[in-house]
């Protein structure tokens, strides 16, 4: 299935490419023409300069992308020389971390670089923790499948940009643009999803916070049910968000390449256990938030249903009188 949608994006961009080079051709050669028009040299100047601007503007992009330095790949296991370059790159990065520096540690060691990313493993965390809630309250408050999934993915994709930057300060396109595939190739490859069983890792967290709804407002079973929808859709993208985040935070600080079944095992058990406290703090806000809003409604409407009366009180005095 991922080679296939592989080769179909590969043809679609092989369209695009082709249609937008054919654009630039005629639009070039009526450019072309026209300054020909005035005189024959000028035409002929006028091509040169675009084919020249054409160049520099495809080329040296390419060639800058082309020279940055390859992002840090780590090795397939722990013994070699392939693994000693890898911790020892990992230490000269961690060396220039403000989050690492200062703390004593000795980075051309292993233990050294474990210490700095077990550092820097709990900062991401806390991103992790806080994007997650953010996209608890915005998707339980929004209910909307198409803006949801718009919010989730600029949350999420924010995110990983965070994690980025906290692990490697300055990362370069390259960097960046493996992380995010890898991220993606990981948490989201279609034919591997039936790995993730969110109702079995979700559920009892879930029928704990759903269970207590019926108490958050008192004799108010619509206004229990809306809470309840709101907090099942918002735990669920912030489930997804929490799942992403330890795939990221796991690719920037690894040691040794994890294969994909177990990277997706393992962010899966820690979404789950950062799940629990986010659901329930979303939810006594949701609650509160809607307590409040519906006792404003009752005593809106019992402020009207009194003004009535008193009008009504007032309109029959004359009359009896």
């Amino acid at each position: 299935m991922h080679r296939t949608v592989r080769n179909v994006a590969l043809l679609a961009s092989g369209t695009i490419l082709l249609s937008f080079g054919v654009l630039v051709v005629n639009q070039t050669a009526q450019v072309v023409q026209l300054a020909g028009t005035a005189h024959p040299t000028l035409g002929r100047v006028t091509l040169w300069a675009l084919v020249t601007a054409y160049v520099g503007l495809a080329g040296v992009p390419l060639v800058l992308v082309l020279r940055l330095p390859r992002p840090l790949v780590p090795p397939e296991s722990d013994d070699g020389p392939e693994f000693d370059a890898h911790l020892r790159r990992l230490g000269n990065r961690l060396a220039t971390n403000p989050y690492v520096v200062g703390q004593g540690l000795d980075l051309d060691t292993r233990e050294g670089v474990e210490a700095g990313l077990a550092i820097l493993s709990a900062r991401a965390n806390g991103i992790v923790r806080e994007t997650a809630a953010g996209v608890f309250i915005a998707t339980a408050v929004s209910q909307s499948g198409r803006l949801d999934g718009l919010l989730v993915l600029a949350a999420q994709s924010r995110m990983v940009w965070r994690l980025a930057h906290l692990y490697h300060q300055r990362p370069t396109p390259r960097d960046l643009a493996h992380l995010y595939a890898n991220v993606a190739a990981t948490a989201f490859v279609a034919g591997e999803l039936q790995e993730l069983d969110l109702g079995e890792q979700v559920e009892p967290i879930l029928s704990s916070a759903v269970s207590a709804l019926g108490a958050s407002v008192p004799g108010f079973k619509t206004a229990g049910t809306l809470l309840a929808n709101c907090v099942l859709g918002g735990s669920a993208n912030a489930f997804l968000t929490l799942r992403v985040g330890m795939i990221a935070r796991r690719q920037c600080g690894a040691l040794v390449l994890a294969s994909k079944p177990a990277l997706r095992r393992a962010a899966t058990a820690e979404a789950a256990q950062l799940l629990g406290p986010i659901v329930a703090d979303g939810t006594g806000r949701l609650s509160k938030a809607l307590a409040h809003a519906v006792v404003g409604k009752v005593k809106d409407a019992g402020s009207r249903l009194i003004a009535r009366m008193r009008n009504g009180r007032a309109h029959e005095g004359p009359e009896a009188i």
